[in-house]
């Protein structure tokens, strides 16, 4: 086993008298490669969560989204994944290159099913995989620790109506977020970006920003 419980866990485990089914999941569920059925589950994705720590010990999740297959498995043990243009902070892959330590879960909302990722993550910038993501600022591998099938009762029946609209295509571009034409923000955008402002539209205030934000468009 690998000692996945501390004496909190065996406390509420003890509680509920589930010991018995939580040394299963660790020493019979929980595996370190991935099954052909959970690699083509994973490949079928268009989005996941992420779970990292930043180095004072505060937790965050993010949601990560991209074409059908934008997270691939490359070995036994191992995926990888683009990074897209977000808002700046940097907050999740910053906390990924400082504590290593990553969660990752898989999610089919049309037909309730899981799949939950531990493992040690790093930023790549191999040029050869680089390119095969059109849009992408730099890779993220996962070197996997454990994964497992998580029960799927809890998951509420979700059908997708279209891809997102701010997908890179396959020259890499993407419109601009509405964020960016908000006029608090010129001053901090970088030179593309705000070159990039007039063609969209122009600057506007908080207000029409609001307004896109209900259409969806923010």
């Amino acid at each position: 086993m690998a000692n996945w419980y501390g004496s909190a866990h065996r406390a509420l485990q003890d509680e509920f008298d589930t010991r018995r089914l939580a040394d299963l999941m660790e020493g019979g569920v929980m595996h370190a490669e991935f099954a052909p059925h959970e690699v083509d589950f994973i490949q079928s994705r268009d989005m996941f969560f992420l779970a990292t720590m930043d180095p004072s010990g505060r937790p965050t999740v993010s949601y990560k989204g991209g074409a059908t297959g934008f997270v691939r498995v490359v070995g036994p043990s191992a995926l990888i994944f683009p990074w897209y243009d977000g808002n700046g902070m940097f907050y999740s892959a910053g906390n990924l290159v400082e504590t290593a330590n990553v969660g990752l879960l898989f999610i089919d909302f049309l037909r309730p099913n899981r799949l939950r990722v531990q493992g040690a993550a790093a930023i790549s910038r191999d040029p050869a995989l680089l390119a095969t993501y059109p849009g992408a600022q730099f890779l993220v591998s996962v070197a996997v620790e454990s994964l497992w099938v998580n029960c799927p009762r809890y998951i509420h029946s979700y059908q997708k109506m279209a891809d997102s609209k701010y997908l890179p295509n396959s020259a890499g571009d993407a419109p601009l977020p509405g964020w960016k034409r908000l006029d608090l923000a010129q001053e901090a955008l970088t030179p593309k970006d705000r070159a990039a402002v007039d063609a969209a539209g122009g600057v506007i205030d908080l207000d029409a920003y609001g307004d896109l934000v209900a259409k969806g468009e923010g």
